[in-house]
């Protein structure tokens, strides 16, 4: 493994943050695979620093869901079980749920014109060496639409939640077929937009129907790329059915 010139660092970013960011797209990008070993002596070695903004980088790994630690062994990158996958999209569509009919009731005239800034800023991170910023930027977008919610019990969950989700697996599907990417980033703005709009509108019924269908997207991709079995995500959905009220 080598990081050629990824190993120039942004001076105003703290170099853990440096060293978060140049792992966090060579995982999503398959230099990393699940389970492999992310040993920090290596990486010290690799980018010339010290091996305690190394682990710190480590640190925010393991926090952002993308690596886990093993006692006495290290960090590896995380390796999901069809189960936890499984489980983790059950959620995401539940929570999405219960955000957008919260954020709907409370959003504010700010807190939307900083969620269309938060577009018009992800739609100048649409290529293949984007996607670490893509995937960040975006999960930044959900955050702060839970933020909007107003209730801080919820906002903590939805974090451990997105954290547990797979959506770097799917980023990572992007590498091996970059084909997909146009059309790909393409629908997820337009499905970020409408979520946004409805929210603009302080519609709670569409706002919630389109971060479900938003989480489905995701649940196709689930399906397609990480062979997640159709029946077990089906029955997921069927659990929030309910949650979207026929216009």
């Amino acid at each position: 493994m080598t990081f050629s010139s990824e190993q120039t660092l942004v001076q105003h970013k703290p170099l853990k943050e440096e060293i978060f960011d140049v792992l966090h797209k060579q995982i999503i990008a398959g230099k990393y695979g699940p389970g492999d070993w992310l040993r920090q002596e290596d990486i010290a070695s690799q980018m010339g620093v010290s091996m305690t903004p190394v682990r710190e980088a480590l640190d925010l790994l393991v926090a952002a869901g993308l690596a886990e630690r093993v006692p006495y062994r290290g960090v590896r990158v995380r390796e999901m079980s069809t189960k936890d996958v499984v489980e983790a999209y059950g959620l995401r569509l539940t929570l999405e749920a219960v955000i957008a009919r919260e954020a709907a009731n409370s959003i504010t005239p700010q807190q939307v014109s900083g969620l269309e800034e938060m577009l018009e800023e992800m739609r100048n991170h649409e290529t293949l060496d984007e996607m670490s910023n893509a995937r960040r930027m975006s999960r930044e977008f959900h955050s702060a639409i839970a933020e909007t919610s107003g209730n801080s019990l919820l906002i903590k969950l939805y974090g451990v939640v997105s954290n547990a989700f797979p959506d770097w697996l799917l980023y990572e599907a992007l590498f091996r077929k970059p084909e997909l990417l146009a059309d790909s980033m393409a629908a997820t703005d337009s499905e970020h937009k409408a979520i946004v709009d409805a929210l603009k509108r302080r519609d709670a019924d569409q706002a919630v129907q389109k971060s479900i269908e938003h989480v489905m997207e995701s649940g196709k991709w689930l399906e397609e790329y990480l062979n997640i079995p159709s029946e077990l995500l089906r029955e997921k959905e069927k659990q929030v059915s309910h949650l979207i009220r026929k216009q």
